[in-house]
């Protein structure tokens, strides 16, 4: 019991710093929450949670913050989060829903997040190694030059523009690459990058397509899937950060610089959200990247039924309001993975 009435002290502490940014004294405690106790078995409760590294005196007053400890303390014990109202599942649905190409999907994401959240949403656009292949179209550009658009299921669009040793811009030549793009359609759709790659090759001895232009469209699959660095992301509400500046006690600086840096922010997001719908909660000192020990990142996936292909997520203070982060979220996450499905 004495452990659980600890916990109820500590989760009452962090909604209440959350809310007010105060350090929480027992008196408040007393008055806010209905605890059941005496003030000096919260004095108590206090004392031993400051024992245990989960609250700490942010200086001589008689009030006490959370630590990292503390959050992760409070985040491991959330066993039910608030669900978001009916009017706001409606809301994202709507707002994400007239949004047709990729670009623009991703863009209303980190907007809507950030809104929600008030803090800086982070999208990861789909892994192209990850993603099925929809269709490759072959649109002659010249005599001698040829544009491989490779549509992925995930709505992502690689173009690259071959040379070719044929016409395809006569008759003739139109006909016999309408024939080509059946082929290679038959071989390559419905399957991830790597595996597209590996059938159309089995095309070099099929004499209904050009082998030269066989060659030409696997160089082009290649040097995609070769320059797939999974380090393209969007970003939103980075002006969020100033809103609470007594949150970052040293300075932004370091955290804009983190911004800036793709890289960082994708190994943030998803060095533990690793499947969909699952939601990962990293704080402070658990974030890797020097200068983001003052943020919490909270991330999970979206993909195509249970396959991953990108991570969606938040950063901002400690001081963060978690269930409610977790849920807005994992909402997103979720509307975003059924526009991606189609």
């Amino acid at each position: 019991m004495s452990s659980e009435r600890r916990m109820a002290v500590l989760s009452a502490i962090v909604e209440d710093y959350v809310h007010t940014s105060e350090p929480v004294g027992s008196r408040a405690l007393l008055e806010r929450h209905q605890l059941g106790v005496s003030a000096a078995t919260v004095r108590n409760d206090m004392a031993a949670l400051e024992d245990a590294g989960l609250i700490a005196a942010p200086h001589t007053s008689a009030g006490r913050i959370p630590t990292d400890a503390g959050y992760r303390a409070f985040v491991d014990q959330l066993s039910t989060l608030k669900p978001m109202s009916r009017a706001e599942r409606a809301a994202i649905a709507q707002f994400l829903d007239g949004a047709d190409e990729l670009d623009e999907v991703l863009d209303r994401t980190v907007r809507l997040l950030a809104t929600l959240t008030r803090q800086v949403a982070v999208v990861q656009y789909p892994s192209l190694t990850r993603s099925t292949v929809r269709h490759v179209e072959l649109v002659p550009m010249s005599a001698t030059r040829l544009m491989v658009i490779a549509i992925m299921g995930t709505g992502r669009v690689e173009q690259r523009v071959i040379a070719t040793d044929t016409d395809y811009t006569t008759t003739a030549g139109a006909e016999e690459l309408a024939a080509a793009r059946t082929h290679i359609n038959a071989a390559a759709t419905e399957r991830r990058l790597a595996e597209a790659v590996t059938a159309l090759r089995t095309l070099d001895d099929d004499q209904r397509t050009s082998s030269s232009l066989t060659a030409g469209v696997l160089a082009a699959l290649e040097e995609a899937a070769r320059e797939e660095s999974e380090t393209r992301v969007t970003l939103a509400g980075t002006a969020n950060l100033a809103r609470t500046p007594s949150d970052f006690p040293l300075t932004l600086e370091p955290v804009l610089d983190a911004l800036e840096q793709h890289v960082v922010l994708l190994r943030l997001l998803g060095a533990e959200a690793e499947q969909t719908g699952e939601v990962a909660v990293r704080i402070g000192s658990e974030n890797p990247v020097t200068g983001l020990q003052s943020t919490s990142v909270v991330s999970t996936g979206y993909g195509v039924g249970d396959e991953l292909v990108g991570h969606v997520g938040v950063l901002g203070p400690t001081r963060m309001n978690y269930p409610a982060t977790i849920s807005q979220v994992r909402a997103v996450a979720t509307y975003l993975s059924r526009i991606i499905a189609g």
